[in-house]
């Protein structure tokens, strides 16, 4: 018998949980995630949430930044519209029990300390000490444990959506096929509306300041089942990831940068004023290529992040899980520079999506780093992530609760093993992982070339066709069902930046060193059985569903 429900919510992080608290007031909501609960990108965000909350800062100004950030395809009033949001997101997590760091330490009635970070113009980083993310997701995590109409299911993976239309139902996207990895056992659920909040894609490269959960298994499950996608071109690497150890699940915040942080190299030289007006202040995408040019002319391994100018008892204070985990590995960043390097960070593209949070399929919402809103363009602006997440959690709530439909009496059949036997040949799956990833580091990495994105594409073909093969002939795992993912997302990503002629935010080509605001200036968007085409900005996103701007733009959903 299926599990019933009416709504299914799959990913546990700041996007996900914010949608499943909001719906919970009136009905019940199945929650799964492939690890614990906690185990997200939001508790691995350091720097902050960016709102507008200093009478000296401004909603013009944060929508200014975000736009220039974006390179041109950052959609207005999806920014105006987040970012005036952006404030009350931030007062309901304090009401929730959040506690971020305030102007008086230690009096949750002083003013909250507010910093600044690259690409802002002004101080409005709400932050806890150098953890944010971490204490938001343990605020959200208790109020999840104590809400008794939210059921989660931790340790289990969606394998894919299930389409109530395939059997005897209206085509709509009806729940899903869930893997408890800890006993092999597939479960069917079936819901009123299906939310996709599984996070980004960061394990697609080989190395990433990504948890191991984020192998992008939201926008894989909606591509395969015919929705949108948009942007997958504009992937970020976080300039800043320690270079001892390898960048795994580990990042240098750009708080620091934000707070007097110096790139220099290692002969001591600073570097930034080369590359962009704000030196070490400028938007991360300069600072990734900024980092990988000087790279690649010096023969060097890594540069060198210099705190200098701050005092040690102030970065003690205000930094103390990175001087931690810095200390960790030998290196006292109070009296030496901390070697960094870029690192596949945060996906820019994903699921397309309206205000509310809808996809071009029927049932189906996405939220946070799945989709692709509008508000990030071809880069992201800093601590604009957990900010969307927030935003879009809750719009997508009262969207779901409005707008789902009744619940169906179709019961889809339980998942079906066929003649699949159990596997022999693990090695495979290990093998394949990490050559997708290896290829996709060396041939779409930051600096790109229209003969590293033919062999990229190639090579991840052949991948896949064995991944294929495999995946039909034995039971599923957890490792089989993240590398497929990551397989359609390596194609995924591939495919647009192919299409894309031209170098733009965090797309850089040698082959087309300019913007062409004449031929690009639009969204990627490709979807299952088509070619990438682009879709021109749309000025009034935000007050359109999906399937207006569709119609209008003479696409259909598939």
């Amino acid at each position: 018998m299926p599990i019933r429900c009416d709504y299914l919510v799959i990913g546990s992080g700041v996007a996900g949980l914010s949608l499943a608290l909001e719906v919970a007031r009136s009905a019940d909501v199945v929650v799964v995630t492939k690890r614990d609960t906690d185990e997200s990108a939001t508790a691995y965000a350091q720097g902050g949430i960016a709102a507008v909350l200093d009478p000296a800062d401004s909603f013009e100004q944060h929508v200014r930044d975000t736009l220039e950030a974006g390179r041109g395809l950052s959609h207005r009033d999806v920014v105006e519209m987040v970012v005036r949001d952006g404030p009350e997101r931030v007062r309901d997590l304090i009401a929730l029990g959040a506690d971020f760091s305030r102007v008086g330490a230690g009096d949750r009635n002083s003013d909250l300390d507010l910093t600044r970070e690259g690409g802002h113009s002004a101080r409005r980083v709400v932050h806890a000490a150098d953890v944010t993310g971490r204490e938001v997701q343990r605020a959200m995590h208790a109020a999840v444990s104590d809400n008794p109409r939210i059921r989660v299911l931790d340790q289990h993976m969606a394998v894919d959506l299930i389409d109530l239309g395939r059997h005897g139902g209206e085509r709509r996207v009806g729940g899903a096929y869930v893997l408890d990895h800890t006993t092999g056992t597939v479960h069917t659920i079936v819901s009123r509306a299906t939310v996709l909040a599984t996070g980004g894609a960061g394990k697609v490269y080989l190395y990433t300041s990504n948890p191991d959960v984020a192998t992008g298994d939201g926008v894989a499950m909606a591509y395969r089942a015919g929705a949108e996608v948009a942007n997958m071109e504009f992937f970020q690497f976080h300039p800043t990831c320690p270079f001892h150890p390898p960048p795994k699940s580990c990042l240098i915040s750009d708080a620091l940068r934000g707070e007097g942080g110096v790139l220099r190299l290692q002969d001591g030289r600073a570097f930034m004023e080369r590359h962009h007006e704000r030196r070490d202040l400028a938007p991360r995408d300069v600072v990734a290529r900024a980092i990988d040019f000087e790279l690649k002319r010096s023969g060097d391994d890594y540069v060198l992040l210099d705190m200098s100018a701050r005092s040690p008892d102030y970065l003690r204070q205000r930094f103390p899980n990175i001087h931690a985990e810095c200390l960790r590995f030998g290196i006292d960043l109070t009296r030496e520079g901390i070697p960094v390097v870029p690192a596949a960070h945060y996906m820019c593209g994903g699921v397309v999506v309206d205000a509310d949070g809808r996809t071009t399929v029927p049932g189906l919402w996405a939220v946070g780093e799945t989709t692709c809103s509008g508000l990030h363009g071809a880069n992201r602006l800093a601590s604009n992530s957990l900010l969307e997440g927030l935003v879009y959690g809750r719009r997508a709530a009262l969207s779901v609760m409005r707008d789902a439909p009744d619940a169906s009496t179709v019961d889809p059949p339980d998942w079906d093993v066929g003649e699949a036997a159990p596997s022999d040949e693990a090695v495979i799956v290990s093998h394949n992982w990490e050559e997708l990833r290896r290829c996709m580091w060396n041939y779409v990495g930051v600096v790109r070339s229209s003969k590293r994105l033919a062999r990229a594409e190639r090579r991840i073909a052949l991948l896949k066709e064995e991944i294929r093969e495999y995946y039909w002939k034995h039971l599923v795992t957890l490792d089989l069902l993240e590398l497929r993912n990551i397989a359609d997302l390596a194609e995924l990503i591939v495919r647009c930046a192919r299409f894309r002629e031209e170098t733009r935010g965090l797309h850089y080509t040698l082959d087309f060193p300019d913007a062409d605001d004449g031929r690009f200036h639009g969204d990627t968007v490709v979807s299952r059985g088509t070619d990438p085409f682009l879709r021109p900005i749309d000025r009034h996103f935000a007050s359109r569903s999906v399937q207006e701007r569709l119609t209008s733009s003479g696409q259909s959903s598939t």
